[in-house]
């Protein structure tokens, strides 16, 4: 199995609590407070979305955790950059052939709720989304934490119609292995300018508001 699991927006130098604020009208969609990742340096917010995704906005925090870590160095990089779309990520049952095919290990993931509660998770893929954003990076969300998926922490409203591409399906296909089915579902991919600057151009999603692109 591999389905398209979550996009993740970085945000501006206006902080997380304005930059959620501002996509969250855009959008006309509610949001949540997800918390800190402590392996990773980095909180975000999760806007709650239907076919089991959501849509993150995340912050590289002062922390040196975000010094270290691969998925705090891809925020800090790409929020020093004004922020903007960051990445996407796929959901998987097994990342041994990732972790085969790119040699090196998977490394776990946490967010703590206020209630003590624990989602975690195994990733794979942040250096490869740095040197080539245009792909994902592959994530296992771990056993009995099914409950504490981010696409349930409201009733989704939303949810994510098409993503916009710049770079190479073929390269994307080779990345993931070649997949004989589409790890975006029922998501249109769009791809364009392939020999630019690679990574997500824009995400549409469907809202009360109608077809809204941001």
């Amino acid at each position: 199995m591999m389905r398209l699991d979550h996009v993740s927006y970085a945000c501006g130098p206006d902080g997380l609590a304005a930059t959620a604020a501002r996509i969250g009208e855009t959008l006309g969609l509610e949001y949540v407070k997800g918390g800190v990742h402590p392996r990773f340096g980095t909180r975000n917010v999760i806007f709650p979305l239907q076919n089991g995704q959501y849509l993150e906005v995340v912050e590289v925090l002062n922390h040196p955790a975000s010094d270290k870590a691969p998925f705090g160095q891809a925020v800090r990089a790409r929020s020093e950059l004004g922020g903007g779309w960051m990445g996407w990520c796929v959901a998987v049952d097994d990342l041994a052939p990732f972790e085969e095919r790119l040699g090196r290990q998977s490394v776990p993931g946490n967010r703590k709720f206020p209630d003590g509660r624990e989602l975690t998770w195994q990733q794979i893929g942040i250096n490869g989304l740095i040197a080539d954003p245009q792909v994902p990076y592959m994530l296992r969300w771990d056993e009995g934490t099914e409950d504490l998926h981010p696409s349930k922490a409201l009733d989704p409203k939303g949810r994510i119609s098409k993503i916009t591409i710049a770079g190479s399906r073929d390269r994307v296909r080779d990345w993931l292995g070649q997949p004989e089915q589409s790890p975006v579902g029922d998501v249109e991919v769009v791809w364009q300018s392939p020999n630019g600057n690679p990574g997500i151009l824009c995400v549409t999603f469907t809202t009360p508001k109608g077809e809204v692109e941001l």
